[in-house]
C-alpha cells in the first residue's frame, strides 16, 4: 500500500470517528450518500398489494374488507383459530369484535396478568403504520394496539391496518411518522426462529399466527 493511499484511508477513519453533533466532520461537509427512500413510484392500491404479498411470504394470513365487514372478518378468524377468548386493548372499538358470538371478549384496560393472557386464545389490535416493501407492521403502543405485552403471549393475533392511510412504501417514509420515544414493534410474519439444527419453529416468542385484516374506507 502506497504512503498516499495509506495516508487517505486514515483521513477517512478520522472524519468518520471524529463527528459533531449534527453527524458531519469538523471542517469538512458532509457527503451526499444519495440513499433511496423508496425504490419504485407506486399507486395507493399498488402499494396496498405490495404489502398483502410481502406479509404473505412471511407466512401472515391476509384478508381485505371494508369498514363494515370487519366485525364479521373478524368473528370468522376467531372462528377459524377455535378462539374461546379474546383480548382487546383498552381503548381499542369494542365494534371489532361485536358479532364474534361465543367468544369471552377481555378488557386490558384494567392490565391483565401475565398468567391471564397466556391463557387468552387471541389478541386483536390496531397498528401505527405498514411497511410495503418489507411487509412489516408496526406497533407503537397507541390506543387501539396496548402494551407490548398483549402481543407477545397470545398464540394468535390480529392486526387490523386501515388502507391506504396506514400503509407507507418504505422504512425512510415510515420513521418520520414514528414516535422514536414510543415503544416500537416491528412484525414481519409470524414468530419464529430457526436457531436449533435450522429447522423453523413458530411462536417460540411471539404469536404462532398472524392474521393481517386490510380495511379499506
Amino acid at each position: 500500500m502506497s504512503g498516499d493511499s495509506r495516508a487517505e484511508i486514515l483521513r477517512r477513519v478520522r472524519q468518520a470517528l471524529a463527528v459533531t453533533s449534527d453527524g458531519g466532520a469538523p471542517g469538512e461537509e458532509r457527503p451526499e450518500r444519495g440513499y433511496l427512500t423508496v425504490h419504485a413510484e407506486r399507486t395507493a392500491d399498488e402499494r396496498v398489494d405490495l404489502l398483502a404479498a410481502n406479509l404473505t411470504d412471511y407466512r401472515a394470513a391476509v384478508h381485505r374488507t371494508d369498514a363494515a365487514g370487519l366485525p364479521a372478518t373478524v368473528a370468522r378468524l376467531l372462528a377459524e383459530h377455535g378462539s374461546r377468548s379474546v383480548v382487546l386493548p383498552g381503548r381499542a372499538p369494542r365494534a371489532w369484535v361485536s358479532e364474534a358470538a361465543g367468544v369471552e371478549v377481555l378488557d386490558d384496560g384494567d392490565p391483565l396478568p401475565a398468567a391471564r393472557l397466556d391463557e387468552v386464545d387471541s389478541v386483536v389490535t390496531g397498528c401505527a403504520l405498514a411497511v410495503a416493501e418489507t411487509g412489516t407492521i408496526v406497533l407503537d403502543a397507541g390506543p387501539d394496539q396496548g402494551r407490548r405485552l398483549l402481543t407477545l403471549i397470545p398464540d394468535h393475533h390480529v392486526c387490523i391496518v386501515r388502507v391506504p392511510e396506514q400503509v407507507v412504501d418504505s422504512v425512510p417514509q415510515a420513521l418520520p411518522r414514528l414516535d422514536p420515544a414510543r415503544p416500537l414493534t416491528w412484525i414481519s410474519g409470524p414468530s419464529a426462529t430457526s436457531d436449533i439444527e435450522l429447522s423453523r419453529v413458530e411462536g417460540v416468542h411471539g404469536p404462532r399466527t398472524l392474521d393481517v385484516v386490510l380495511v379499506a374506507p
